[in-house]
């Protein structure tokens, strides 16, 4: 997909009128991301990946704190990442976290989105939970761009030493890895939730 054939972004203060998109609704009726294992080049262009990072910020952010930053890694940054990962688990002689980075190593690039809490009144939790759904939109994103993508967290999300190696700052945390790139095989729907388990009504009939 064309960056070009998106609209421009709107300006500051400028009216945002809302109506009904069934494209949309059709896109996330058939919404399912890509095994990161089949996801080989291409990856986003440069320009397609600003367009997803500009999408990815367009959130829910009480207080307006753009509590989150982003980290590419593309190619061979990737790959030196990885392969820094793989040394300190061997080092620890964990062989099964070293073989839990073949989903960072297959995609063509990964962006991690970093939760980066602001000290505010807004709880810690809601500026979280923005981060979430930076994360989600940066799936979506890339999924509407025709790519294949995955959100991705594991022992490299939680570990103290990955994160040194990722270069975060004391009090932030992983909210996700987006693995983003041209799948080699279509995704296969997966079993989803029954509502009737899920939902409730609040109150007297």
């Amino acid at each position: 997909m064309a960056t070009s054939h998106l609209p421009a972004s709107p300006i500051f203060g400028e009216e945002l009128t809302l109506s009904a998109m069934p494209d949309v609704l059709a896109f996330l009726k058939r919404r399912r991301s890509n095994s990161a294992l089949t996801l080989t080049a291409p990856a986003p262009s440069e320009a397609q990946i600003e367009t997803l990072l500009g999408l990815a910020t367009r959130v829910p952010d009480h207080g307006k704190l753009a509590p989150w930053r982003f980290i590419l890694l593309k190619a061979q940054a990737k790959a030196e990442f990885a392969a820094e990962l793989e040394g300190l688990a061997l080092k620890r002689e964990d062989t099964r976290a070293a073989a839990k980075l073949g989903k960072l190593k297959a995609p063509p690039m990964a962006i991690a989105v970093v939760s980066s809490p602001k000290s505010s009144d807004i709880p810690e939790w809601e500026q979280w939970l923005s981060a979430g759904a930076v994360c989600t939109n940066l799936l979506y994103g890339a999924l509407a761009m025709g790519f294949g993508a995955n959100w991705i967290t594991d022992w490299y999300a939680y570990d103290a030493e990955a994160l040194a190696i990722l270069g975060l700052s004391p009090g932030e945390k992983v909210a996700g890895y987006i693995f983003i790139g041209t799948p080699n095989a279509p995704a296969q729907e997966r079993e989803r939730p029954d509502l009737a388990h899920l939902v409730t009504h609040w109150g007297r009939p």
